[in-house]
């Protein structure tokens, strides 16, 4: 009678933890449109002199957001907020046209550093509502870029939070409907709900082009590919970014052990490293490299030195900054303010 071998043995998480290494995500951090808007604040800074007032956040990231107040910047929720006679920069998540209106009335000047891919969606949204389409807008309630690309056209669009909102959508004819998207949605989630208004609508139709933007597409795919290896999967991001959100999501159901998301290093905690191999680090498209830099220095001190780079597409994109740059806009605010 012949044995069989014996089964090989299971790797203890203290085998696992022996070989350390990181899995550093390309691309990671900044995209075209998020490079654009923070380079608009600190030119204007320059070119102008501080103050600046910025509505809302000009992108998803405490750093970023610290660093430019330091530089001159002030942050206000609404337009109301600044004083008459100054400069206000939109964000890259873009404004309804209804702020801009606030802005004319508050004799304000204006840069707009809306995302040219956050642009595409509002003007396809404004050319769907002058076709009297129903316009079903897949995004996250609450979400600024939500709220800018639905006050585009208010009476047309209704918001789909997901697949399982599905089933509350209602429409006036099921043969002219349109669905768009917010931009940093998780690609797979939005394919889903997509699916599912399809299910509803059979005639359902798709935006001329894909509305999630390449650099959202890029950080999930190479999420995808890490989560596949990865015990754990470190984004650094803040915790209002959608795009950075995703990228944890997406780690978790592509195999990632554990994943979390961090504004610094110093938030990790040492206990998420327990029997962990090979950790996965990203950030999301608001974050500086410098925060990614951090994590790395953090990690290489407590063993995990070894960093291969999983590179899953190659970006080149670049946005050409906001026209109203080259403008003298602070003579243009205080001539509007003695008409």
């Amino acid at each position: 009678m012949t044995s069989s071998p014996s089964p090989t043995p299971a790797t203890t998480p203290g085998e696992a933890a022996s070989r350390r290494r990181v899995l550093l995500a390309a691309p990671r951090g900044y995209c075209a449109g998020v490079d654009r808007a923070v380079i608009a604040v600190e030119k204007a800074i320059e070119q102008y002199g501080a103050p600046v007032y910025v509505r809302h956040e000009i992108v998803h990231n405490k750093y970023v957001v610290k660093t430019l107040e330091k530089k001159g910047a002030i942050f206000v929720e609404e337009t109301e907020e600044v004083p008459e006679g100054n400069i206000v920069i939109f964000s890259a998540h873009g404004v309804a046209p209804v702020v801009h209106e606030e802005a004319k009335r508050g004799k304000l000047a204006t840069i707009d550093a809306t995302c040219p891919l956050v642009t595409k969606v509002h003007k396809e949204a404004v050319r769907y509502a002058k076709e009297d389409y129903d316009i079903l807008l897949i995004g996250h309630e609450g979400h600024e870029e939500v709220i800018g690309t639905s006050g585009e056209a208010p009476e047309h669009i209704t918001l789909v939070d997901g697949p399982k909102d599905v089933e509350n959508v209602e429409v006036r004819d099921p043969d002219k409907v349109v669905w768009l998207s917010q931009t940093t949605l998780s690609v797979d989630e939005t394919m889903e709900t997509v699916d599912a208004l399809k299910g509803r609508y059979p005639n359902l139709l798709s935006p001329p082009s894909d509305d999630i933007c390449y650099a959202t597409q890029n950080r999930q795919i190479a999420v995808k590919q890490m989560g596949a290896e990865a015990d754990l999967v470190i984004v650094v991001g803040s915790k209002n970014s959608s795009n950075s959100v995703r990228l944890v999501e997406v780690a978790l159901g592509a195999g990632a052990r554990d994943a979390h998301l961090v504004d610094y290093a110093e938030e990790i905690d040492e206990a998420w490293l327990e029997g962990v191999g090979t950790v996965g680090v990203t950030s999301g498209a608001s974050v500086p490299d410098v925060l990614v830099h951090g994590v790395l220095d953090w990690l290489a001190a407590r063993g995990y030195e070894d960093v291969e780079t999983l590179t899953a597409a190659e970006e080149s994109i670049h946005f050409s900054l906001p026209k109203e740059l080259r403008r003298d806009l602070r003579a243009e605010a205080k001539a509007a303010t003695e008409d």
